[in-house]
Protein backbone atom coordinates (compact mmCIF):
# COMPACT_ATOMS: atom_id res chain seq x y z
CA UNK A 1 0.00 0.00 0.00
CA UNK A 2 1.63 3.19 -1.18
CA UNK A 3 0.42 6.57 1.31
CA UNK A 4 0.67 9.76 -0.16
CA UNK A 5 3.07 12.72 1.21
CA UNK A 6 0.37 14.95 2.14
CA UNK A 7 -0.59 11.67 4.71
CA UNK A 8 2.88 10.78 5.98
CA UNK A 9 2.88 14.58 6.62
CA UNK A 10 -0.19 14.22 8.40
CA UNK A 11 0.47 11.34 10.24
CA UNK A 12 3.76 13.12 11.66
CA UNK A 13 2.65 16.21 12.39
CA UNK A 14 -0.17 14.37 14.17
CA UNK A 15 2.87 12.33 16.10
CA UNK A 16 4.38 15.29 16.91
CA UNK A 17 1.46 17.00 17.93
CA UNK A 18 0.57 14.34 20.79
CA UNK A 19 4.36 14.48 21.71
CA UNK A 20 4.42 18.18 22.46
CA UNK A 21 1.74 17.44 24.47
CA UNK A 22 2.67 14.20 26.44
CA UNK A 23 6.17 16.17 26.99
CA UNK A 24 4.46 19.58 28.34
CA UNK A 25 2.26 17.40 30.48
CA UNK A 26 4.95 15.42 31.78
CA UNK A 27 7.16 18.74 32.37
CA UNK A 28 4.34 20.39 34.29
CA UNK A 29 3.78 17.29 36.57
CA UNK A 30 8.10 17.08 37.23
CA UNK A 31 7.36 21.05 38.27
CA UNK A 32 4.43 20.07 40.44
CA UNK A 33 6.96 17.04 42.42
CA UNK A 34 9.57 19.86 42.73
CA UNK A 35 7.51 23.03 43.74
CA UNK A 36 7.68 22.11 47.53
CA UNK A 37 11.94 21.31 47.28
CA UNK A 38 12.39 24.37 44.61
CA UNK A 39 13.92 26.49 48.12
CA UNK A 40 16.18 23.71 48.78
CA UNK A 41 17.32 23.22 45.37
CA UNK A 42 17.91 26.64 44.86
CA UNK A 43 20.17 27.04 47.81
CA UNK A 44 21.77 23.80 47.46
CA UNK A 45 22.41 24.98 43.56
CA UNK A 46 23.77 28.10 44.53
CA UNK A 47 25.91 26.82 47.08
CA UNK A 48 27.51 24.46 44.49
CA UNK A 49 28.14 26.99 42.06
CA UNK A 50 30.00 29.06 44.54
CA UNK A 51 32.02 26.52 46.20
CA UNK A 52 32.77 24.11 43.06
CA UNK A 53 36.65 25.50 43.32
CA UNK A 54 36.74 24.16 46.89
CA UNK A 55 34.99 20.96 45.18
CA UNK A 56 37.78 20.54 42.49
CA UNK A 57 40.63 21.18 45.18
CA UNK A 58 39.44 18.55 47.65
CA UNK A 59 38.94 15.85 44.27
CA UNK A 60 42.68 16.59 44.11
CA UNK A 61 43.86 15.37 47.27
CA UNK A 62 41.42 12.94 47.71
CA UNK A 63 40.94 9.58 45.43
CA UNK A 64 37.30 9.15 45.90
CA UNK A 65 34.83 12.09 45.40
CA UNK A 66 32.49 11.19 47.45
CA UNK A 67 34.72 12.26 50.10
CA UNK A 68 35.60 15.42 48.67
CA UNK A 69 32.35 16.12 48.58
CA UNK A 70 31.45 14.89 52.25
CA UNK A 71 34.43 17.21 53.33
CA UNK A 72 33.04 20.22 51.27
CA UNK A 73 29.39 19.63 52.65
CA UNK A 74 31.13 20.24 56.35
CA UNK A 75 33.30 23.06 55.62
CA UNK A 76 30.23 25.08 54.17
CA UNK A 77 27.69 23.92 56.72
CA UNK A 78 30.32 25.19 59.70
CA UNK A 79 30.48 28.45 57.15
CA UNK A 80 26.63 28.92 56.95
CA UNK A 81 24.63 27.37 59.30
CA UNK A 82 26.86 28.28 62.34
CA UNK A 83 26.24 32.40 61.75
CA UNK A 84 22.80 31.93 60.58
CA UNK A 85 21.44 30.15 63.77
CA UNK A 86 23.57 32.66 66.12
CA UNK A 87 22.37 35.56 64.33
CA UNK A 88 18.46 34.16 64.04
CA UNK A 89 18.77 33.58 68.10
CA UNK A 90 20.01 37.02 68.74
CA UNK A 91 17.46 38.42 66.07
CA UNK A 92 14.47 36.69 68.25
CA UNK A 93 15.80 38.03 71.37
CA UNK A 94 16.46 41.79 70.14
CA UNK A 95 13.18 42.06 68.22
CA UNK A 96 11.11 40.97 71.05
CA UNK A 97 13.08 43.40 73.58
CA UNK A 98 12.91 46.26 70.71
CA UNK A 99 9.42 45.57 70.72
CA UNK A 100 8.71 46.26 74.37
CA UNK A 101 10.80 49.31 74.44
CA UNK A 102 8.92 50.91 72.18
CA UNK A 103 5.61 50.28 73.89
CA UNK A 104 7.10 51.08 77.52
CA UNK A 105 7.87 54.61 75.90
CA UNK A 106 4.95 54.94 73.73
CA UNK A 107 2.41 54.14 76.48
CA UNK A 108 4.32 56.60 78.73
CA UNK A 109 4.13 59.53 76.28
CA UNK A 110 7.92 59.50 75.70
CA UNK A 111 7.26 60.21 72.36
CA UNK A 112 5.11 63.36 72.86
CA UNK A 113 7.29 64.76 74.81
CA UNK A 114 10.15 64.35 72.22
CA UNK A 115 7.84 65.88 69.22
CA UNK A 116 6.42 69.07 71.89
CA UNK A 117 10.40 69.92 72.51
CA UNK A 118 10.03 71.57 68.68
CA UNK A 119 7.66 73.79 68.79
CA UNK A 120 7.61 73.66 64.98
CA UNK A 121 6.55 69.91 64.97
CA UNK A 122 4.10 70.72 68.04
CA UNK A 123 1.03 70.19 65.39
CA UNK A 124 2.78 66.80 64.49
CA UNK A 125 1.24 65.12 68.02
CA UNK A 126 -1.89 66.52 68.02
CA UNK A 127 -2.28 65.07 64.59
CA UNK A 128 -1.06 61.62 65.24
CA UNK A 129 -2.51 61.26 68.27
CA UNK A 130 -6.45 62.54 66.96
CA UNK A 131 -6.18 60.22 64.09
CA UNK A 132 -4.19 57.32 65.29
CA UNK A 133 -4.20 54.88 68.24
CA UNK A 134 -0.72 55.11 68.13
CA UNK A 135 0.01 53.09 71.82
CA UNK A 136 -2.81 50.36 70.90
CA UNK A 137 -0.86 49.98 67.34
CA UNK A 138 2.11 49.61 69.17
CA UNK A 139 0.99 47.22 71.51
CA UNK A 140 -0.64 45.11 68.81
CA UNK A 141 2.48 45.25 67.31
CA UNK A 142 4.46 44.20 70.00
CA UNK A 143 2.19 41.19 70.84
CA UNK A 144 2.82 40.33 66.91
CA UNK A 145 6.41 39.99 67.64
CA UNK A 146 6.26 38.31 70.13
CA UNK A 147 3.99 35.54 68.74
CA UNK A 148 6.15 35.53 65.69
CA UNK A 149 9.32 35.13 68.01
CA UNK A 150 7.48 32.52 69.82
CA UNK A 151 7.16 30.74 66.18
CA UNK A 152 10.07 31.21 64.63
CA UNK A 153 11.42 29.30 67.75
CA UNK A 154 9.01 26.68 67.99
CA UNK A 155 9.68 26.22 64.24
CA UNK A 156 12.98 25.25 64.53
CA UNK A 157 12.82 21.79 63.92
CA UNK A 158 11.53 22.87 60.75
CA UNK A 159 14.45 24.65 59.69
CA UNK A 160 16.75 22.01 60.88
CA UNK A 161 15.08 20.00 58.26
CA UNK A 162 15.27 22.33 55.79
CA UNK A 163 19.03 23.30 56.44
CA UNK A 164 19.37 19.26 56.28
CA UNK A 165 17.68 18.99 52.90
CA UNK A 166 19.77 22.00 51.35
CA UNK A 167 23.11 20.08 52.33
CA UNK A 168 21.83 16.69 50.89
CA UNK A 169 21.58 17.63 47.73
CA UNK A 170 24.20 20.37 47.58
CA UNK A 171 26.61 16.38 48.71
CA UNK A 172 24.86 15.31 45.23
CA UNK A 173 25.34 18.19 43.19
CA UNK A 174 29.37 18.84 44.17
CA UNK A 175 29.65 15.22 43.32
CA UNK A 176 27.86 14.48 40.64
CA UNK A 177 28.18 18.04 39.02
CA UNK A 178 30.18 16.25 35.98
CA UNK A 179 26.96 13.65 35.40
CA UNK A 180 24.27 17.02 35.50
CA UNK A 181 25.95 18.98 33.12
CA UNK A 182 26.06 16.56 30.75
CA UNK A 183 22.88 15.46 31.26
CA UNK A 184 21.79 18.53 30.26
CA UNK A 185 23.81 18.70 27.77
CA UNK A 186 22.33 16.00 26.06
CA UNK A 187 18.35 16.71 27.41
CA UNK A 188 18.82 20.74 25.90
CA UNK A 189 17.13 20.83 22.73
CA UNK A 190 19.74 23.99 21.91
CA UNK A 191 22.97 23.53 20.13
CA UNK A 192 25.64 22.87 22.44
CA UNK A 193 26.66 26.32 22.35
CA UNK A 194 23.80 27.76 23.21
CA UNK A 195 23.85 25.26 25.99
CA UNK A 196 27.35 26.19 27.05
CA UNK A 197 25.73 30.00 26.65
CA UNK A 198 22.94 29.42 29.20
CA UNK A 199 24.96 27.81 31.62
CA UNK A 200 27.51 30.06 31.52
CA UNK A 201 25.05 32.97 32.32
CA UNK A 202 23.43 31.02 34.84
CA UNK A 203 26.76 30.90 37.10
CA UNK A 204 27.35 34.26 36.49
CA UNK A 205 24.23 35.55 37.48
CA UNK A 206 23.99 33.22 40.81
CA UNK A 207 27.39 34.46 41.58
CA UNK A 208 26.80 38.17 41.08
CA UNK A 209 23.66 37.85 42.38
CA UNK A 210 25.25 36.61 45.83
CA UNK A 211 28.47 37.89 45.80
CA UNK A 212 27.36 41.60 44.48
CA UNK A 213 23.82 41.52 46.63
CA UNK A 214 23.90 39.20 49.61
CA UNK A 215 27.71 39.93 50.14
CA UNK A 216 26.96 43.55 50.09
CA UNK A 217 23.88 43.75 51.72
CA UNK A 218 25.26 42.25 54.68
CA UNK A 219 28.99 44.34 54.60
CA UNK A 220 26.18 47.42 54.54
CA UNK A 221 23.96 46.22 56.99
CA UNK A 222 26.60 45.23 59.25
CA UNK A 223 28.39 48.84 59.46
CA UNK A 224 25.00 50.52 59.76
CA UNK A 225 24.66 47.92 62.99
CA UNK A 226 27.54 48.62 64.54
CA UNK A 227 26.83 52.48 64.20
CA UNK A 228 23.39 51.48 66.09
CA UNK A 229 24.87 49.82 68.82
CA UNK A 230 27.98 52.38 69.04
CA UNK A 231 25.25 55.31 69.35
CA UNK A 232 23.50 53.11 71.98
CA UNK A 233 20.03 52.89 69.28
CA UNK A 234 17.90 50.35 70.59
CA UNK A 235 18.33 46.61 68.70
CA UNK A 236 21.26 47.51 67.11
CA UNK A 237 21.00 43.69 65.58
CA UNK A 238 17.70 43.84 64.78
CA UNK A 239 17.67 46.50 62.69
CA UNK A 240 21.48 46.02 61.03
CA UNK A 241 19.41 42.95 59.55
CA UNK A 242 16.73 44.91 58.71
CA UNK A 243 18.39 47.31 56.72
CA UNK A 244 20.81 43.95 55.42
CA UNK A 245 17.52 42.88 53.72
CA UNK A 246 16.54 46.46 52.83
CA UNK A 247 19.80 46.79 50.83
CA UNK A 248 19.21 43.27 49.04
CA UNK A 249 15.86 45.22 46.72
CA UNK A 250 17.29 47.56 44.08
CA UNK A 251 16.32 50.83 44.56
CA UNK A 252 15.81 50.67 48.50
CA UNK A 253 18.18 50.45 50.84
CA UNK A 254 19.70 50.83 54.85
CA UNK A 255 18.61 54.66 54.64
CA UNK A 256 15.14 53.53 54.80
CA UNK A 257 16.43 52.76 58.29
CA UNK A 258 18.94 55.36 59.16
CA UNK A 259 17.19 58.49 58.06
CA UNK A 260 14.29 57.98 60.74
CA UNK A 261 16.36 56.72 63.51
CA UNK A 262 18.63 60.05 62.99
CA UNK A 263 15.44 61.67 63.00
CA UNK A 264 14.59 59.82 65.52
CA UNK A 265 17.84 61.54 67.55
CA UNK A 266 17.39 64.80 66.65
CA UNK A 267 13.95 64.65 68.08
CA UNK A 268 15.38 63.66 71.46
CA UNK A 269 17.62 66.14 71.05
CA UNK A 270 21.14 64.09 70.20
CA UNK A 271 21.87 66.36 67.42
CA UNK A 272 25.51 65.26 67.95
CA UNK A 273 24.25 61.88 67.64
CA UNK A 274 22.05 62.40 64.39
CA UNK A 275 24.97 63.97 62.96
CA UNK A 276 27.15 61.24 62.91
CA UNK A 277 24.95 58.78 61.77
CA UNK A 278 23.90 60.72 58.88
CA UNK A 279 27.52 61.35 58.11
CA UNK A 280 28.18 57.23 58.43
CA UNK A 281 24.91 55.95 56.27
CA UNK A 282 25.92 58.49 53.54
CA UNK A 283 29.58 58.40 53.42
CA UNK A 284 30.49 54.72 54.37
CA UNK A 285 27.22 52.76 54.14
CA UNK A 286 25.85 54.49 51.07
CA UNK A 287 29.02 54.37 49.25
CA UNK A 288 30.13 50.40 50.21
CA UNK A 289 27.56 49.81 47.07
CA UNK A 290 29.54 51.42 45.00
CA UNK A 291 32.79 50.66 46.08
CA UNK A 292 32.17 46.96 46.13
CA UNK A 293 29.37 46.06 43.41
CA UNK A 294 31.96 46.66 40.55
CA UNK A 295 34.93 44.55 42.14
CA UNK A 296 32.53 42.10 43.25
CA UNK A 297 29.74 42.12 40.20
CA UNK A 298 31.95 43.42 37.16
CA UNK A 299 29.59 43.02 33.66
CA UNK A 300 28.45 39.50 34.92
CA UNK A 301 24.77 40.71 36.11
CA UNK A 302 23.85 41.60 32.12
CA UNK A 303 19.86 42.77 33.97
CA UNK A 304 18.77 46.91 33.43
CA UNK A 305 18.09 48.12 37.18
CA UNK A 306 14.31 47.62 36.42
CA UNK A 307 14.52 44.09 35.20
CA UNK A 308 16.78 43.17 38.47
CA UNK A 309 14.07 44.62 41.02
CA UNK A 310 11.22 42.93 39.21
CA UNK A 311 13.54 39.82 39.23
CA UNK A 312 14.19 39.95 43.05
CA UNK A 313 11.12 41.35 44.02
CA UNK A 314 8.97 39.24 42.24
CA UNK A 315 11.48 36.21 43.20
CA UNK A 316 11.16 37.00 46.63
CA UNK A 317 6.81 37.16 46.47
CA UNK A 318 6.61 34.18 44.86
CA UNK A 319 9.22 31.65 46.52
CA UNK A 320 10.57 33.38 49.45
CA UNK A 321 14.31 33.94 50.47
CA UNK A 322 15.04 31.81 47.41
CA UNK A 323 13.41 34.21 45.38
CA UNK A 324 16.79 35.57 45.54
CA UNK A 325 18.43 32.94 43.70
CA UNK A 326 15.11 32.10 41.52
CA UNK A 327 13.95 35.24 40.21
CA UNK A 328 17.10 36.34 38.75
CA UNK A 329 18.01 32.76 37.14
CA UNK A 330 14.70 32.66 35.88
CA UNK A 331 15.10 35.84 33.93
CA UNK A 332 18.56 35.06 32.38
CA UNK A 333 17.04 31.93 31.10
CA UNK A 334 14.40 33.35 29.55
CA UNK A 335 17.09 36.64 28.60
CA UNK A 336 19.47 33.86 26.81
CA UNK A 337 16.50 31.78 25.31
CA UNK A 338 14.92 34.76 23.38
CA UNK A 339 18.68 35.91 22.39
CA UNK A 340 18.81 32.78 21.31
CA UNK A 341 15.86 33.12 18.42
CA UNK A 342 16.81 36.70 17.69
CA UNK A 343 20.35 35.65 16.56
CA UNK A 344 19.06 32.08 14.51
CA UNK A 345 19.57 32.67 10.71
CA UNK A 346 16.31 32.49 9.29
CA UNK A 347 15.78 29.34 7.94
CA UNK A 348 16.08 29.07 4.01
CA UNK A 349 13.55 28.18 1.58
CA UNK A 350 13.62 24.66 0.48
CA UNK A 351 12.85 24.40 -3.36
CA UNK A 352 10.05 22.25 -4.23
CA UNK A 353 10.96 18.92 -5.60
CA UNK A 354 9.50 19.36 -9.50
CA UNK A 355 6.27 17.61 -10.15
CA UNK A 356 6.49 14.11 -12.20
CA UNK A 357 4.39 15.37 -14.77
CA UNK A 358 6.69 18.37 -15.54
CA UNK A 359 9.82 16.58 -15.48
CA UNK A 360 7.95 13.91 -18.10
CA UNK A 361 6.83 16.64 -20.42
CA UNK A 362 10.38 18.28 -20.01
CA UNK A 363 12.22 14.76 -21.07
CA UNK A 364 9.74 14.46 -24.25
CA UNK A 365 10.75 18.39 -25.63
CA UNK A 366 14.54 17.24 -25.48
CA UNK A 367 15.70 16.94 -29.35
Amino acid sequence: MITSPEHSLEHFSLRTLVLLVVSAAGIWLCYLLAEPFLPALAWALALSVLFTPLQRWLESKFTYSGMAASIAVIVIALIVVVPVLFVGQKLVLQAAKGAQLIETKVASGEWRRAIEAQPQLAPLADKIESELDLPGTVKSLAAWFSSTAGGIVGGSMFQVISFGLIFYLLFFFLRDRRLVIASLYRLSPLAREETETVLFRVRDTIQATVYGTLVVSTIQGLLAGLMFWWLGLPAPLLWGVVMAILAVVPMLGAFVVWIPAALFLALEGSWGKAIILIAWGMLIVGTIDNLLRPVLVGNRLKLHTVLAFISVVGGLMNFGAAGLILGPVALTITTVLLEVWRTRPEPTPVSQPMPLTDSLLLKKERP
